[in-house]
């Protein structure tokens, strides 16, 4: 279960990121990159962001405490800035916050011995499965904080599911935009990668990060949404897994 906190300070934006997400202060003193439900978005990237972090945690890799926060809804009337106003506000009820890690610097691809061959294979191979969109030179989405390289910002991931339909259907489609990933040219260990990781990921450790999702965040049905996730990534797992034959190819090309 996820840990829940509420809101009592909205500190600063983050106009980086295209959901504008802010950091805010909890009543845990503890301060959160938060994603808010009323973003472009919606709800969907809050489910990719709990989902594929906590699938990450799963396999050893770091990523920052994931929590729900219970935005109320006063909490943004006081912000100057209409359009913060106006996300704060509709975004009362839970939301994703990611904790905040003091004095992270943001990993230089220009600098890639901050992260080894085999670390990097994992970190393709888990946003190949994933089909995360969102970890490029442009955008790394990795911070490096005490010496290790974290993981942040899953929230572009399972972007099939924003097409609706029958997301099952879609396990195997291609995913082309794992050439653009900011490790790629590094990931030289993708075959031991994903002996260990799929091992490692059963569909135990899918259910359990998919059944962190609250309710409200899903459809009507959300033991039968659970399911479908559940279902999709179990899909993509299966061998042969062609995402993993993607990112080699990719890799090399």
């Amino acid at each position: 279960m996820l840990r829940k906190v509420c809101a009592t300070r909205y500190a600063a934006p983050l106009r980086e990121g295209g959901s504008l997400p802010g950091i805010v202060e909890a009543d845990d003193d503890g301060l959160y990159v938060v994603k808010f439900r009323a973003a472009g978005q919606g709800r969907k990237a809050l489910v990719a962001e709990v989902i594929v972090g906590e699938l990450a945690r799963s396999a050893g890799l770091p990523v920052p405490e994931i929590v729900l926060v219970e935005v109320p809804p006063e909490l943004g009337r006081t912000e100057p800035d209409p359009e913060i106003n106006e996300l704060v506000t509709g975004s009362a009820g839970l939301n994703c916050g990611i904790d905040f890690l003091p004095g992270a610097l943001d990993y230089n691809p220009a600098r890639p011995a901050e992260i080894d061959p085999v670390r990097a294979s994992e970190i393709v191979w888990l946003d190949a499965f994933t089909s995360n969109v969102d970890r490029t030179p442009r955008n790394p989405n990795l911070l490096v904080w005490h010496h290790a390289t974290w993981l942040i910002d899953h929230g572009a991931a399972l972007y099939q599911h924003h097409a609706g339909g029958d997301l099952v259907a879609r396990a195997h489609e291609p995913f082309p935009l794992i050439a653009d990933h900011v490790l790629l040219p590094l990931a030289a260990e993708l075959a031991r990668a994903d002996a260990r990781l799929a091992a490692v990921l059963d569909r135990g450790r899918v259910a359990a990060a998919v059944a962190l999702v609250p309710d409200e965040w899903l459809g009507a049905d959300p033991a039968a949404d659970r399911e479908e996730y559940v279902a999709y990534l179990c899909a993509r797992l299966q061998a042969p897994r062609g995402f993993v034959a993607e990112a080699e190819a990719a890799r090399v090309a």
